[in-house]
């Protein structure tokens, strides 16, 4: 073990770490406007994948397959709550998590009739030679991935600061009650919630199908990962998700490169425990899940 080592199971966990990042990013607003933790999140990231595949391999432009795939995510995001979500009359935490539940195995189910069992490819956004980094290697799709969270913070912000509907999210987070009452629609406050986190599910997926291919039943450890991360940073702090998605990705390079490939998954479910156990309300947020 030498330090180009250590700096590539550095350098792939904070590409991976991204991604967890921008699945918590979409789990956490979704959350905030609505008070429902979506468990189907990582589906959207898998559908987004295989369309982006397809759609390729159908001859569009990659561009266009991204932006379809983006589409996608957001349509189907939307698609679950207004079939499953929205109809509940005063929603109790337990049956708004057997909802989505029931949405992710549904999700699960049909990706597999319509794209089958076997993985789907997705080309990289950009050619060329990986990067030398002091010896360890970056692909230019894994700075792509890095650089569409940093840009995927900037939208947020523009969009939470500048716009009404983002603010009119911003007071549902705050208050949904006291929204209401100030002529905030809040039941369409939360149909655009599912949407934008859908469409940042689909963008995740987009980004890092060319690293790691689409496959049906990836959409649990995209799940698993992004609450880890949502819930490691704290619901109520973007920057807080996007650091304990970079946390959680780096660790769980490191656990599969020092130790073995096998405790990789374990990583997201022993710190999704420990936090819930130490500080409920992650290690930037406020909000606790209840």
């Amino acid at each position: 073990m030498n330090s180009q080592d250590l700096l590539q199971y550095l350098l792939s966990g904070l590409t991976l770490g991204s991604v967890y990042a921008m699945v918590g990013l979409s789990l956490t607003i979704v959350f905030n406007a609505t008070g429902v933790v979506n468990f189907a999140q990582g589906e959207l990231v898998m559908v987004a994948g295989l369309v982006a595949a397809s759609t390729v391999a159908q001859g569009l432009p990659l561009l266009v397959a991204a932006a379809i795939a983006i589409v996608a995510g957001a349509l189907a995001a939307e698609a679950a709550y207004l079939v499953t979500v929205a109809p509940i009359r005063r929603p109790s935490l337990f049956s708004l998590i057997l909802v989505t539940l029931g949405v992710a195995i549904v999700t699960r189910s049909v990706a597999q009739l319509a794209w089958g069992t076997e993985a789907r490819a997705l080309p990289p956004f950009t050619g060329g030679e990986s990067i030398d980094v002091l010896g360890a290697s970056l692909t230019p799709q894994a700075i792509w991935v890095m650089a569409g969270t940093v840009a995927t913070m900037a939208c947020l912000y523009l969009f939470f600061s500048r716009t009404r509907v983002g603010q009119a999210m911003l007071a549902c987070s705050e208050n949904r009650e006291a929204a209401a009452l100030v002529g905030i629609d809040v039941r369409w406050v939360a149909a655009g919630a599912f949407a934008l986190g859908g469409a940042l599910a689909g963008l995740a997926g987009v980004l890092i199908t060319p690293i790691t291919s689409a496959v049906f039943s990836v959409g649990v450890t995209y799940t698993l990962a992004g609450f880890a991360a949502a819930v490691l940073g704290g619901f109520g702090s973007a920057p807080g998700v996007v650091v304990g998605g970079l946390v959680l990705g780096t660790l769980e390079s490191f656990a599969g490169g020092l130790v073995s490939s096998g405790y990789r998954e374990i990583v997201p479910l022993a710190a999704l425990v420990l936090v819930l156990m130490v500080r409920p309300g992650g290690l930037f947020g406020t909000r606790v899940l209840d």
